[in-house]
């Protein structure tokens, strides 16, 4: 490991953001920089005890596959929100889980003693207890921008060997202020009866100088004392409701003032046919906003958009002229699901995530909106405001939007006949491919399949035979046909404010059998940006840095 004595000059020269030509300017020592380091992360540590976000971790086991290396064998699924001023607190949001303090193990009926969603939860921190030059070795190794970051690089090491808990591994520092946003590692310490598991936890800029704990990857591959699994962790929703509500408030349009007149001429009363529209859509609305207050359903946005485009051209093409309107919204959770509240369609990000191309898009839509054609409507009990005061952890209970396996079977055939009259009737796509796929996995990601609103994923699509598969002729003769995408294949989450975009990823060329990776869990490597007044819009020069051990390296973007 090097010393801390010979790179002074090496990492005044990366921290530097101005040409060498420019006035001279006090650069900090490495002991300067890393003294900022420890102290901003223990202000991180402290800033975040006023958070409580949602937490969602799922895992998938794994088997050995020899044709695609390693595959789903089961999986594991929490949601729950945390308790950060309580340190690493989760409540479920799902009936049936428990929490435990031991840390991995005693899990009664939920994760196995192997895993516990607050360990999960801890990989948001280096380490809460003693994070500092005292306790831990820091290595400068060199520089990288992470998106549109620039980041210093440390190697960080306990001082004492023996020491549990600790932190062995990598970390990114951006250079502004020194927050930690990203790092790479594990605990020291492992035990015959206790493991800490190997992770990579990314942070994201929520403006004002602030960067938020947004996912964390952890997997073990080659641990014989354990299964061996792939995992994910999400955290959303960290804007306290206080907050949602004034950027709500700020978005109001307040006309200029005009004389109030009194337009008797024109039709403003409601029939009894639009009363009951109107009361329908009243509790709709009131569901939608309330999950949205919680943190379970994204803001209105461009994915919506995206979801009503296909259902758009499936009610222009069967001259379908829907009262009110048909609109869509997106669920934040990973597993797969979607259902109707009256004349709203609701996916779930993780199944927008997975679906491989528009047809499979539009199949699922088309079911949908079979159940709006065929009048499958929900209770109106929620247009009342006090059917909505309930607890947060009786949410699932409260709301449940499953249909019979009549309405289910009726939808299916309306659904049918809205695709084959639809733009996609003729378009080759992956629709059937993606239906078996799903039902050929769904015993080895039960967790993943197995909605909290709605109907079973894998036993109700049954659509997918009105939407062609790509004949042999018409594909490529070296092309491989992806059946599924892995988790987070379209969607990416904004942690503080709920927002969702769709992906904008180059193409990756040729893919490997072991690439497809269909409803699989797959590392995260995010495209970093600052928010706000602190955006980097140009790209600086790159800085070379010489020492004996690091010779002419500059700045790299991926």
């Amino acid at each position: 490991m090097r010393s801390l004595k010979i790179l002074p000059l090496a990492l005044a020269l990366a921290l530097s953001a101005i040409p060498l030509s420019a006035a001279p300017q006090q650069q900090p020592t490495l002991t300067q920089v890393v003294d900022k380091i420890v102290a901003q992360e223990q202000a991180e540590v402290q800033s975040l005890r006023q958070y409580s976000p949602i937490v969602e971790t799922y895992i998938q086991l794994l088997r050995p596959d020899k044709s695609q290396g390693a595959v789903p064998n089961g999986d594991k699924y929490f949601l729950g929100r945390a308790d950060l001023a309580k340190g690493v607190d989760l409540e479920p949001l799902i009936s049936g889980t428990r929490n435990n303090h031991n840390m991995f193990g005693g899990l009664g009926s939920f994760f196995s003693t192997e895993f516990l969603p607050r360990g999960f939860l801890q990989m948001i921190y280096l380490d809460n207890n003693g994070f500092d030059r005292q306790h831990y070795k820091f290595s400068y190794v060199g520089r990288e921008f992470l998106g549109e970051v620039r980041c210093l690089i440390f190697d960080v090491d306990p001082s004492s060997k023996g020491d549990k808990g600790r932190f062995v591994g990598r970390i990114w520092v951006e250079d502004q202020d020194y927050h930690i946003v990203r790092f790479n590692g594990g605990y020291s310490g492992r035990s015959a009866t206790s493991f800490y598991f190997n992770f990579d936890s990314w942070r994201t800029n929520a403006g004002k100088n602030e960067w938020l704990p947004a996912f964390i990857y952890s997997e073990e591959v080659d641990n014989q004392a354990i299964k061996t699994f792939r995992a994910q962790t999400r955290l959303w929703g960290y804007a306290p409701e206080q907050v949602r509500e004034e950027q709500e408030l700020s978005k109001l349009v307040v006309d200029t003032q005009k004389p109030v007149k009194d337009q008797t001429d024109t039709d403003n009363d409601f029939s009894p046919v639009q009363a009951k529209r109107a009361w329908g859509r009243q509790a709709e609305d009131n569901v939608a906003t309330k999950l949205e207050h919680l943190g379970l359903m994204a803001p209105y946005g461009d994915v919506d958009k995206v979801l009503e485009t296909v259902v758009n051209n499936l009610e222009v093409t069967n001259n379908l002229d829907i009262q009110p309107a048909v609109r869509c919204r997106v669920l934040m959770t990973s597993t797969l699901e979607s259902f109707t509240m009256g004349h709203t369609i609701v996916l779930s990000r993780g199944l927008v995530d997975v679906l491989p191309d528009e047809a499979s898009l539009a199949a699922i839509l088309a079911h949908e909106l079979g159940h709006v054609v065929l009048g499958h409507r929900m209770g109106t009990q929620f247009a009342f405001f006090n059917r909505l005061r309930f607890d947060e952890k009786e949410t699932f209970r409260h709301f449940g939007f499953t249909r019979t396996p009549e309405e289910e079977q009726a939808a299916t055939q309306k659904g049918t006949e809205l695709l084959k009259k639809s733009p996609y009737k003729d378009q080759p796509g992956n629709a059937q491919l993606f239906f078996q796929a799903l039902k050929s996995r769904s015993k080895e990601i039960p967790n993943l399949v197995s909605p909290h609103l709605g109907n079973n994923a894998a036993k109700n699509w049954n659509i997918a035979s009105a939407v062609p598969t790509a004949q042999p002729s018409e594909a490529k003769p070296d092309a491989i046909v992806i059946a599924a995408l892995p988790l987070g294949g379209r969607i990416k989450i904004e942690p503080w404010n709920n927002q969702l975009q769709m992906l904008k990823s180059k193409q990756v060329g040729a893919v490997a059998e072991d690439e497809k990776m269909p409803f699989e869990v797959t590392p995260f490597f995010l495209y970093l940006t600052r928010q706000g007044v602190n955006s980097l819009t140009e790209t600086p020069s790159a800085v070379s840095v010489k020492s004996d051990s690091d010779t002419n390296i500059p700045y790299r973007k991926p």
